[in-house]
């Protein structure tokens, strides 16, 4: 769920099973081949002009723009059928082995369709993928009402890859069997997991949370079931022309490099509300929830928190514009309402609200205001050391989750624009005034943003100087330079990343390392993604000043980057120097995991002067000291645990749907490693309140790590010092 509304999820890095989760019963070979055939032919005979000429403008930009310049030739179009195929249904539960041979007929064809602006063949798997999808719904609901056997020694299949395309409907059916069977027992033992784990740690927050759960019943999860089910169905049927276009055509650019895509006018807009961390609206987060849109959050500040009526867990039944009719909103797709909520600041939008408590029917009127998302906003904090590892240091914690900038408001000048940069240097500002000692850079999961502000954001740490090299489509390496002479900070620094600290993150932890200007501490590597990305409006370049069509926008791979040592971050990302024990660590996470992924390669060295903060007998006493401790930490060797636990079933091609062996393999350690996940979830959740490095063992490790740094450095010079009173 998006705090701007709902973007459209399936581009949100969501795995498509998610939403497409039930399978289809088939048809006989020539009645399937009939069905196909009848939806191609309506299909062509309600082909949309606007539609093709978008699909020709996207296929010829790509063509032109992209890194590789790569033509859109037969081997793309076979990747273009697999691709399309897999993001519908990635673990093989809807379609038969006779629609891949259909669809397999355009393993050669797709290039050149696309050229004329033909998608016929996304229209044609996706129309055949809904009558799947209403076809299953019979056999979903009475598998989720069987009383299944879980004391049988049965298994599921894993991995999809493993797996072949069904043959018929007994062997679907059967897949889905199990596939229910298998969604009941994990809701069943998730619920008896948590209860065990509370009961075991009789704390009295432990105790008020049990009182509130009496326990999941089989009746409970057959209707949750149902519900999500539903909601699968409701969602593919609510998808419009445009948004399968836009999942084509991502399709096909994801077959140049994963970071590509096309984005239709509305994710267009979403993807710009991010960049600049606002839009006007009334300040409520939404989900769909069996036909209603609830609200799911109220943002402070905005202006249903300042009108104080409107609550969580409300459903929104209607709205209305001013003095306009009210819209009957129930069973209607989540983009479409909050396109009907949000509208210009100043402007009235009218609810029809139904309270979560009593189920009262009331109307509230809101005047849209400006919202500032602040969840993505830097944040800094001063810690005292002292008070929580009993270590004296006073150390200053800046907290990145993205680096965000509003283009439009830079290039209009407007004087208080959204910038990482500008909001890093007042944190920093504020941490001299305190007289902070060390600078903790906190990067984890910030998954980039504007390469303009990892370079200033940079700037902030060093002195002049190359920042990133960037090599083009020509082959031409060009270096990117922090310009602006002094510094915000000359102090030391430690830079905090993990798998999921990609693309910007990985530059300015690059400049960092290769300085020497501080250390890396975190998972072994960051995520590996060393590309940039420019978002170009759709359109005919030649002929753009007299184009008033909004056609979305292709988010186009056109360079890689390279750090100043002339290494790139692709796919091997940036090292750090000091590594914890971590659970995203061992996950698929990261470039070199992605399909169609560039490859790792290296120019020549930037000219840039290193400096003193960093040598590697420094980071060798660091890790030695790190080391040591995390071996004797309790928690930390959780974390062991729950490694050993994650790769075990991780490299298994089945799981099993015995009840009585999952459970005793679950509480396997369950309590120690579920407190320890636990631990680190909750300072997640203060992260996103706005409480930025809340205290848990990793955290803690992190400031026993910045002290020894402290300490490493003024033993350095105390002894440059004795060296030069003896000269």
């Amino acid at each position: 769920m998006s705090r701007i509304g709902i973007q459209f999820q399936l581009r949100n890095g969501i795995n498509m099973q998610t939403y497409f989760s039930r399978a289809t019963a088939s048809f006989t070979a020539a009645a399937l081949f009939l069905v196909a055939t009848t939806i191609f032919a309506q299909q062509m005979n309600a082909r949309d002009p606007e539609e093709a000429t978008t699909t020709q403008l996207v296929a010829k930009m790509t063509e032109n723009f992209h890194l590789n310049q790569h033509t859109i030739d037969d081997n793309i179009s076979s990747k273009l059928v697999d691709k399309f195929i897999k993001d519908l249904d990635p673990q093989k539960l809807y379609f038969y082995e006779s629609d891949i041979a259909n669809f397999n007929q355009y393993r050669k064809s797709l290039d050149d369709m696309l050229r004329k602006g033909n998608v016929d063949f996304a229209n044609l798997v996706f129309d055949t993928f809904l009558k799947r999808v209403d076809e299953r719904a019979t056999i979903i609901d009475q598998l989720i009402d069987t009383d299944h056997d879980f004391t049988l020694d049965e298994e599921i299949m894993s991995d999809a890859d493993d797996m072949t395309w069904a043959k018929n409907k007994a062997e679907l059916d059967e897949r889905w069997r199990k596939r229910i069977k298998y969604n009941i027992l994990t809701l069943k033992l998730d619920e008896k997991s948590t209860q065990k784990n509370l009961k075991e740690r009789g704390t009295a927050q432990a105790e008020e949370m049990l009182d509130d759960m009496s326990g999941i019943t089989i009746e409970e999860i057959r209707d949750r079931l149902h519900k999500r089910y539903r909601s699968v169905s409701r969602t593919m049927h609510q998808m419009e022309r445009v948004e399968v276009l836009e999942l084509y055509l991502s399709a096909m650019t994801q077959c140049f490099d994963p970071h590509s895509s096309y984005m239709s006018p509305r994710t267009l807009e979403d993807f710009q509300i991010n960049m600049r961390l606002s839009l006007d609206g009334i300040g409520a987060a939404l989900r769909s929830e069996d036909g209603y849109t609830t609200v799911a959050e109220i943002m402070a500040g905005g202006a249903a928190y300042k009108d104080g009526r409107l609550q969580v867990d409300d459903k929104i039944v209607a709205v209305g514009q001013d003095d306009g009719e009210m819209v009957d909103i129930v069973e209607m797709k989540l983009t479409k309402v909050v396109q009907q909520i949000r509208g210009p600041r100043g402007t009235k939008v009218r609810l029809q609200v139904k309270k979560a408590g009593t189920g009262e029917v009331t109307m509230y009127e809101l005047t849209r205001q400006k919202i500032e998302l602040t969840q993505q906003e830097v944040k800094g904090r001063v810690i005292e050391a002292q008070n929580v590892i009993g270590r004296p240091a006073k150390i200053g914690v800046v907290d990145i989750p993205s680096f965000y900038r509003d283009f439009s408001g830079a290039q209009a000048g407007t004087a208080d624009f959204k910038s990482t940069a500008v909001d890093v240097s007042k944190v920093l500002e504020d941490f001299r005034k305190q007289n902070v000692e060390l600078v903790v850079v906190d990067l984890r999961n910030n998954g980039g943003g504007a390469l303009t502000e990892a370079i200033d954001v940079s700037g902030l740490f060093i002195d002049r100087g190359p920042v990133v090299q960037v090599k083009e489509q020509s082959g031409r390496v060009k270096s990117h330079d922090d310009e602006a002479p002094g510094v915000a900070w000359n102090g030391p620094m430690v830079v905090i990343c993990n798998r999921l600290s990609a693309s910007a993150s990985e530059i300015f932890a690059g400049v960092i390392k290769d300085y020497h200007r501080g250390i890396i501490v975190g998972d072994m590597t960051t995520h590996g993604k060393g590309t940039v990305q420019n978002v170009m409006p759709v359109n005919n370049q030649m002929f753009s000043m007299f184009q008033a069509k909004d056609r979305g926008a292709l988010k186009l791979t056109i360079q890689q980057f390279y750090r100043v040592n002339g290494e790139s971050t692709q796919n091997r990302g940036v090292r750090s120097d000091v590594v914890l024990p971590s659970l995203t660590d061992h996950m698929d996470l990261g470039e070199s995991f992605l399909e169609n992924a560039l490859d790792f390669s290296r120019v020549p060295e930037a000219v840039y002067q290193k400096l003193a903060f960093v040598t590697e007998p420094i980071i060798s006493q660091l890790a030695k000291l790190s080391q040591d401790r995390v071996a004797k930490d309790p928690k930390f060797e959780e974390v062991n645990q729950a490694i050993a636990r994650y790769l075990e079933v991780k490299n298994r091609k089945t799981v099993s749907l015995n009840e009585e062996q999952t459970r005793k393999e679950r509480d396997a350690n369950s309590k120690k490693i579920a407190d320890t996940e636990e631990s680190l979830q909750e300072a997640e959740l203060g992260k996103e309140k706005g409480e930025i490095f809340q205290p848990n063992f990793y955290n803690d490790e992190i400031l026993q790590i910045s002290v020894d740094y402290l300490d490493a450095l003024k033993a350095t010079s105390k002894t440059a010092q004795r060296v030069s009173s003896v000269k």
